[in-house]
Protein backbone atom coordinates (compact mmCIF):
# COMPACT_ATOMS: atom_id res chain seq x y z
CA UNK A 1 0.00 0.00 0.00
CA UNK A 2 1.54 3.58 -1.26
CA UNK A 3 2.01 5.93 1.59
CA UNK A 4 -0.65 8.44 -0.53
CA UNK A 5 -3.27 5.43 0.17
CA UNK A 6 -2.28 4.46 3.76
CA UNK A 7 -3.02 8.74 4.23
CA UNK A 8 -6.72 8.54 2.54
CA UNK A 9 -7.75 5.11 3.94
CA UNK A 10 -6.68 6.85 7.65
CA UNK A 11 -8.84 9.54 6.87
CA UNK A 12 -11.08 8.38 5.84
CA UNK A 13 -11.76 6.11 8.65
CA UNK A 14 -11.72 8.50 11.04
CA UNK A 15 -14.18 10.89 9.04
CA UNK A 16 -16.12 7.78 8.67
CA UNK A 17 -16.03 7.06 12.74
CA UNK A 18 -16.95 11.12 13.13
CA UNK A 19 -20.42 10.50 11.01
CA UNK A 20 -20.66 7.38 13.24
CA UNK A 21 -20.39 9.30 16.78
CA UNK A 22 -21.97 11.96 15.34
CA UNK A 23 -25.46 9.87 14.40
CA UNK A 24 -24.46 8.30 17.77
CA UNK A 25 -25.21 11.45 19.48
CA UNK A 26 -28.20 12.59 17.39
CA UNK A 27 -29.92 9.06 17.84
CA UNK A 28 -29.91 8.42 14.13
CA UNK A 29 -29.13 5.21 12.55
CA UNK A 30 -25.70 5.42 11.08
CA UNK A 31 -27.02 4.37 7.63
CA UNK A 32 -28.96 7.05 7.34
CA UNK A 33 -25.88 9.29 6.59
CA UNK A 34 -24.11 8.78 3.31
CA UNK A 35 -20.46 10.05 2.86
CA UNK A 36 -20.13 11.98 -0.56
CA UNK A 37 -15.89 12.82 -1.08
CA UNK A 38 -15.21 15.82 -3.23
CA UNK A 39 -12.55 15.16 -5.10
CA UNK A 40 -12.19 18.75 -6.58
CA UNK A 41 -8.27 19.65 -7.41
CA UNK A 42 -7.21 16.06 -6.57
CA UNK A 43 -6.03 13.63 -9.01
CA UNK A 44 -8.08 10.44 -11.01
CA UNK A 45 -5.08 8.76 -9.22
CA UNK A 46 -6.93 9.66 -5.67
CA UNK A 47 -10.47 9.00 -6.82
CA UNK A 48 -9.17 5.38 -7.67
CA UNK A 49 -7.44 4.80 -4.01
CA UNK A 50 -11.22 6.22 -2.57
CA UNK A 51 -13.08 3.04 -4.97
CA UNK A 52 -10.74 0.84 -3.59
CA UNK A 53 -11.82 1.71 -0.25
CA UNK A 54 -15.23 1.39 -0.88
CA UNK A 55 -16.14 5.31 -1.74
CA UNK A 56 -19.21 4.92 -4.08
CA UNK A 57 -20.01 8.56 -4.43
CA UNK A 58 -17.90 11.40 -5.40
CA UNK A 59 -18.50 15.20 -6.11
CA UNK A 60 -16.76 17.94 -8.16
CA UNK A 61 -17.99 22.05 -9.07
CA UNK A 62 -15.87 22.65 -11.57
CA UNK A 63 -16.98 20.65 -15.17
CA UNK A 64 -13.41 21.86 -16.82
CA UNK A 65 -11.76 19.13 -14.10
CA UNK A 66 -14.67 17.32 -13.44
CA UNK A 67 -15.47 15.83 -16.49
CA UNK A 68 -11.85 14.67 -17.54
CA UNK A 69 -12.02 13.05 -14.69
CA UNK A 70 -15.42 11.09 -14.80
CA UNK A 71 -14.28 9.97 -17.54
CA UNK A 72 -10.54 8.77 -16.86
CA UNK A 73 -12.80 6.92 -14.12
CA UNK A 74 -15.29 5.77 -15.94
CA UNK A 75 -15.14 1.90 -15.25
CA UNK A 76 -15.31 2.35 -11.58
CA UNK A 77 -19.06 1.91 -9.50
CA UNK A 78 -19.24 5.32 -8.43
CA UNK A 79 -22.41 7.52 -8.45
CA UNK A 80 -20.64 11.34 -9.78
CA UNK A 81 -22.30 14.90 -7.74
CA UNK A 82 -21.76 17.91 -9.19
CA UNK A 83 -22.19 20.48 -6.50
CA UNK A 84 -20.52 23.61 -7.74
CA UNK A 85 -22.59 26.87 -9.03
CA UNK A 86 -23.88 25.64 -12.95
CA UNK A 87 -23.51 27.76 -15.79
CA UNK A 88 -26.40 26.62 -18.23
CA UNK A 89 -23.40 26.70 -21.17
CA UNK A 90 -22.27 23.34 -18.99
CA UNK A 91 -24.91 21.46 -18.84
CA UNK A 92 -24.66 19.02 -21.49
CA UNK A 93 -21.08 18.60 -20.45
CA UNK A 94 -22.54 18.00 -16.85
CA UNK A 95 -25.25 15.75 -17.64
CA UNK A 96 -22.46 13.23 -19.44
CA UNK A 97 -21.26 12.20 -16.18
CA UNK A 98 -23.06 13.75 -13.06
CA UNK A 99 -26.04 11.42 -11.49
CA UNK A 100 -26.84 14.70 -9.36
CA UNK A 101 -26.52 18.00 -9.45
CA UNK A 102 -26.77 19.68 -5.92
CA UNK A 103 -26.70 23.31 -7.13
CA UNK A 104 -30.14 24.05 -9.04
CA UNK A 105 -31.06 27.81 -8.23
CA UNK A 106 -33.18 29.05 -11.08
CA UNK A 107 -35.76 28.03 -13.37
CA UNK A 108 -33.63 28.47 -16.70
CA UNK A 109 -31.28 26.22 -15.46
CA UNK A 110 -34.10 23.78 -14.99
CA UNK A 111 -35.02 24.53 -18.71
CA UNK A 112 -31.30 23.53 -19.59
CA UNK A 113 -30.80 20.25 -17.94
CA UNK A 114 -34.10 18.37 -18.75
CA UNK A 115 -33.10 19.31 -22.82
CA UNK A 116 -29.49 18.33 -21.91
CA UNK A 117 -31.29 15.07 -19.50
CA UNK A 118 -33.12 13.92 -22.50
CA UNK A 119 -30.42 14.53 -25.10
CA UNK A 120 -28.55 12.19 -23.40
CA UNK A 121 -31.25 9.77 -22.88
CA UNK A 122 -30.02 9.67 -19.01
CA UNK A 123 -32.15 10.64 -16.30
CA UNK A 124 -30.38 13.07 -13.32
CA UNK A 125 -31.05 13.54 -10.06
CA UNK A 126 -31.84 17.41 -8.96
CA UNK A 127 -31.44 19.22 -5.66
CA UNK A 128 -32.48 22.79 -5.06
CA UNK A 129 -29.87 24.76 -3.61
CA UNK A 130 -31.40 26.59 -0.65
CA UNK A 131 -29.28 30.29 0.01
CA UNK A 132 -30.06 30.79 3.59
CA UNK A 133 -28.58 34.45 3.82
CA UNK A 134 -30.68 35.44 0.52
CA UNK A 135 -33.69 37.43 0.96
CA UNK A 136 -36.72 37.06 -0.56
CA UNK A 137 -36.76 36.60 -4.59
CA UNK A 138 -33.22 37.03 -4.12
CA UNK A 139 -29.60 34.82 -4.63
CA UNK A 140 -27.55 33.71 -1.75
CA UNK A 141 -23.82 35.13 -2.32
CA UNK A 142 -22.66 31.12 -2.75
CA UNK A 143 -25.53 30.39 -5.12
CA UNK A 144 -28.85 29.11 -4.35
CA UNK A 145 -32.87 30.60 -4.16
CA UNK A 146 -34.02 32.22 -1.11
CA UNK A 147 -36.33 29.94 0.86
CA UNK A 148 -39.42 31.42 -0.24
CA UNK A 149 -38.62 30.52 -3.46
CA UNK A 150 -37.88 26.76 -3.13
CA UNK A 151 -41.48 25.53 -3.73
CA UNK A 152 -41.93 27.07 -7.04
CA UNK A 153 -38.61 26.15 -8.07
CA UNK A 154 -38.96 22.24 -6.94
CA UNK A 155 -42.27 22.09 -8.39
CA UNK A 156 -40.54 23.13 -11.97
CA UNK A 157 -38.16 20.46 -11.58
CA UNK A 158 -40.75 17.48 -10.77
CA UNK A 159 -42.45 18.92 -14.10
CA UNK A 160 -39.73 18.66 -15.99
CA UNK A 161 -39.15 15.68 -18.14
CA UNK A 162 -35.93 13.78 -18.14
CA UNK A 163 -35.10 15.41 -14.10
CA UNK A 164 -35.74 13.71 -10.67
CA UNK A 165 -36.67 16.12 -7.63
CA UNK A 166 -33.99 14.62 -4.91
CA UNK A 167 -34.39 17.00 -2.15
CA UNK A 168 -32.30 20.25 -1.04
CA UNK A 169 -29.09 21.23 -0.47
CA UNK A 170 -27.21 24.12 1.59
CA UNK A 171 -23.66 25.96 2.02
CA UNK A 172 -23.76 27.14 5.97
CA UNK A 173 -23.57 30.99 4.77
CA UNK A 174 -20.81 33.04 5.34
CA UNK A 175 -23.42 36.44 5.67
CA UNK A 176 -26.73 36.92 7.03
CA UNK A 177 -28.73 35.91 10.38
CA UNK A 178 -27.50 32.05 9.87
CA UNK A 179 -23.75 33.09 9.79
CA UNK A 180 -21.39 31.59 12.05
CA UNK A 181 -24.32 29.17 12.84
CA UNK A 182 -24.22 26.39 11.03
CA UNK A 183 -26.54 23.87 13.38
CA UNK A 184 -29.41 26.80 13.23
CA UNK A 185 -28.55 26.65 9.60
CA UNK A 186 -28.99 23.24 8.77
CA UNK A 187 -31.97 22.96 10.97
CA UNK A 188 -33.61 25.35 8.86
CA UNK A 189 -33.17 23.91 6.08
CA UNK A 190 -34.76 20.83 7.67
CA UNK A 191 -37.56 22.54 8.62
CA UNK A 192 -37.74 23.64 4.53
CA UNK A 193 -37.10 19.61 3.57
CA UNK A 194 -39.88 18.87 5.74
CA UNK A 195 -42.15 21.11 4.16
CA UNK A 196 -40.92 19.99 0.70
CA UNK A 197 -41.98 16.66 1.09
CA UNK A 198 -45.77 17.58 1.97
CA UNK A 199 -45.75 18.11 -1.64
CA UNK A 200 -42.91 16.04 -3.13
CA UNK A 201 -42.16 12.96 -0.34
CA UNK A 202 -39.35 11.62 -2.53
CA UNK A 203 -37.62 14.92 -2.07
CA UNK A 204 -35.94 13.12 1.01
CA UNK A 205 -31.83 14.07 0.24
CA UNK A 206 -30.80 16.42 2.86
CA UNK A 207 -27.15 17.78 1.49
CA UNK A 208 -25.67 19.94 4.26
CA UNK A 209 -22.33 19.84 5.85
CA UNK A 210 -18.55 19.83 4.98
CA UNK A 211 -15.26 19.10 7.19
CA UNK A 212 -15.87 21.56 9.40
CA UNK A 213 -19.41 21.12 10.07
CA UNK A 214 -20.74 18.00 8.92
CA UNK A 215 -21.37 17.39 12.95
CA UNK A 216 -23.83 19.96 12.94
CA UNK A 217 -25.04 18.55 9.82
CA UNK A 218 -25.92 15.10 11.17
CA UNK A 219 -27.43 16.45 13.84
CA UNK A 220 -29.96 18.60 12.26
CA UNK A 221 -31.02 15.29 10.50
CA UNK A 222 -28.76 15.61 7.24
CA UNK A 223 -28.71 12.76 5.01
CA UNK A 224 -25.64 13.90 2.56
CA UNK A 225 -22.64 14.95 3.65
CA UNK A 226 -20.24 16.71 1.25
CA UNK A 227 -16.51 15.85 2.19
CA UNK A 228 -13.34 17.08 0.95
CA UNK A 229 -10.14 18.19 3.46
CA UNK A 230 -11.16 15.54 5.82
CA UNK A 231 -10.44 12.93 3.51
CA UNK A 232 -8.30 13.87 1.36
CA UNK A 233 -6.03 16.63 2.85
CA UNK A 234 -5.56 19.96 2.49
CA UNK A 235 -6.06 20.98 -1.52
CA UNK A 236 -2.53 21.13 -3.20
CA UNK A 237 -3.82 25.23 -4.21
CA UNK A 238 -3.98 26.24 -0.29
CA UNK A 239 -0.98 24.63 0.78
Amino acid sequence: MSSRTEEIAANLAAVRDRIARACDAAGRDRGEVTLIVVTKTYPAEDVRVLSGLGVRQVAENRDQEAGPKAAACAELPLSWHFVGQLQTNKVRSVVRYADHVHSVDRPRLVTALSAAALAAGRPLGCLVQVALDAESGDRGERGGVAPDAVGPLADAVAAADGLRLDGLMTVAPLAGPYAGQPRAAFERLAEISSRLRETHPAANMVSAGMSRDLDDAVAAGATHVRVGTAVLGVRPGLR
